[in-house]
């Protein structure tokens, strides 16, 4: 018999429970052995529940308890989550967990606590909610050279997108319907603002190129400043706009890494990636372009990947090798400013000789409508450009009398 412990009730967590017991039978034969929920860590009570007697406040007890074998984290935060993964794993007891925050920070510490005790910790809900991403980086394409990871990888900016596309919503229309819901939260910092993309993507990265990336080496943009013009002229272009976290190998093996908003050609699988789905685009040497598909969070997807890594725990022979990143020191992110690609931009300027002036700056461009167009207003798509040349550009704009109204990045095919 092996006994875990459940830390945390919340959406994730009682989702856990429901799908461990929901599926017990199945989950006990893929996992060779019994299993059971000895605990369940939360500082309320749910008198109401079947399960009632399960339920504890005090966390010594699952370190004090031998038969624990796997801790489930589904809490969320870093205290006192982090506090209480190293504390498992130094007691030898396997970490389960759903929390980006933790891994995206964390990662490099936790995995090499759970190697030195011949644990695990892992984290396939972190990153995806229910879609395997995980799993089949470090198993499936492990025989592959991967040079770029690229994703959707939050629900909540893509439906605000997605309305803005379909049904010409205003950012702030899309946003409330979002919150009305229950897709976005009453304070949606965390997804419009970029955040949870970048922790999402900070994982995936450590764990492709093997060393750690964290949040704040990350150039982070949301999606504020869309607007319903910046999406009329990316379906002009041939695409839509999408929130893309990415994360590419560049000359001398250093990382791009970035979360932005970015025109997404109709011809690239992710542009037709919609409402609350989730798309992470991985590319290989050998296998080419591998696309992982699916609801991105959700109580029961999301549970789904908790407890397949909790048969994972149970059936590992020791620490799984392959899942594994580093923390070397040497800054593998390049600076922000370095980063090169084409920008959509969107500007307005009364004077007669204004394409004059973006052709001294940008030299060819490709010009875009839109209905309703003001003839005072010019978008333009320019060539690949580092961020600190169009910085540069911006600058000249504005002193020219330009007013900058919008600018996007091209994803790069």
């Amino acid at each position: 018999m092996v006994n875990i412990a459940v830390m945390g009730h919340g959406v994730v967590g009682s989702g856990v429970v429901e799908v461990f017991y929901k599926n017990k039978a199945s989950i006990e034969k893929k996992a060779g052995t019994q299993m059971d929920i000895k605990y369940i860590l939360d500082l309320r009570d749910f008198p109401e529940l079947s399960y009632h007697d399960k339920f504890i406040k005090d966390f010594e007890k699952i370190i004090a308890d031998d038969s624990i074998k796997v801790v489930v984290e589904v809490m969320g935060g870093i205290h006192p989550a982090y506090d209480y993964a190293v504390r498992c794993l130094k007691n030898k007891k396997s970490v389960v967990t759903s929390n980006k925050e933790l891994v995206a920070t964390k990662g490099a510490e936790l995995l090499r606590l759970a190697k030195e005790n011949d644990v695990n910790f892992l984290f396939e809900a972190s990153v995806g909610g229910g879609i395997p991403i995980i799993r089949p980086l470090h198993q499936c394409l492990g025989a592959n050279d991967i040079y770029e990871i690229a994703g959707i990888l939050n629900g909540t900016t893509n439906f605000i997108l997605t309305k803005m596309i379909r049904e010409q919503m205003h950012f702030e229309d899309a946003l409330a319907l979002a919150q009305k819901l229950g897709y976005a939260e009453r304070d949606p910092s965390a997804d419009i603002d970029g955040l949870d993309a970048c922790r999402k993507i900070c994982i995936l990265a450590s764990l492709a190129f093997g060393e750690h990336v964290y949040p704040n080496e990350v150039y982070t943009e949301g999606i504020r400043q869309i607007t319903r013009e910046d999406v009329e002229y990316a379906a002009n272009w041939g695409g839509a706009i999408k929130l893309i976290g990415s994360a590419k190998v560049v000359d001398g093996g250093k990382l791009d890494v970035m979360v932005a908003p970015r025109f997404v050609p109709s011809s690239q699988q992710l542009s037709s990636v919609d409402d609350v789905f989730n798309a992470i685009l991985v590319r290989g040497d050998a296998t080419g372009d591998v696309v992982f598909y699916g609801k991105g969070a959700g109580k029961l997807p999301t549970a789904s990947a908790v407890v397949a890594d909790i048969i994972d725990a149970v059936r590992a022979n020791g620490t799984i090798g392959s899942l594994w990143w580093q923390d070397t020191g040497k800054g593998q992110v390049i600076a922000h400013e370095n980063s090169v690609s084409a920008y959509y931009v969107r500007v307005m300027c009364g004077d007669i000789q204004a394409q004059f002036h973006i052709s001294s700056l940008f030299g060819n461009v490709d010009y875009l409508s839109r209905m309703n167009k003001p003839v005072d207003e010019y978008a333009f798509i320019t060539h690949a450009l580092s961020e600190a040349e169009m910085d540069e550009c911006v600058q000249k704009l504005a002193g020219w009398g330009f007013k900058v109204l919008g600018k996007v990045r091209i994803f790069e095919e």
